[in-house]
């Protein structure tokens, strides 16, 4: 099941937040990302999913971790669920407003869709970005 375990690999280094240099590996080129979230509208490549979410992890919340409840994968449809949530206080450069220092505990879903090849081909973000923004000071 080299597909999921590919999909795994990603998730965690997407949240560590390495970047798209450690993620690149287990994504096919042009992969596609969308997310009915606010921050998330613009973005429309995995790559720059990835990028967005090293940003973030790096300069506005520093120290950020995640805790991943439960992870699954279809063979028939050839797609990888993972849910997490994600913990963070804004004590860095970054977000609409200076660092609040305030936190959320936001819940979210990767859906990650894998060629023949086993890699990415699209991905779907399942975020409450209002709640976490709320959260977070800056709402």
């Amino acid at each position: 099941m080299r597909a999921f375990e590919n999909a795994k690999c990603f998730f965690n280094a997407c949240e560590e937040p390495a970047g798209w240099a450690k993620c690149a590996p287990y994504v096919a080129e042009g992969a596609t990302f969308r997310a009915q979230s606010e921050p998330l509208v613009e973005i429309t490549t995995v790559q720059d999913y990835c990028e967005w979410m090293a940003a973030f992890g790096r300069n506005t919340v520093p120290g950020a971790h995640y805790v991943l409840h439960a992870s699954a994968y279809d063979e028939t449809r050839r797609t990888a669920l993972f849910f997490a949530t994600y913990h963070c206080t804004h004590t860095g450069e970054g977000g609409p407003v200076p660092a609040t220092q305030k936190s959320t505990q936001s819940d979210y879903v990767y859906v990650l869709t894998m060629d023949a090849d086993d890699k990415i081909v699209d991905m779907v973000k399942v975020w409450n970005a209002p709640w976490a923004m709320k959260e977070l000071g800056w709402m």
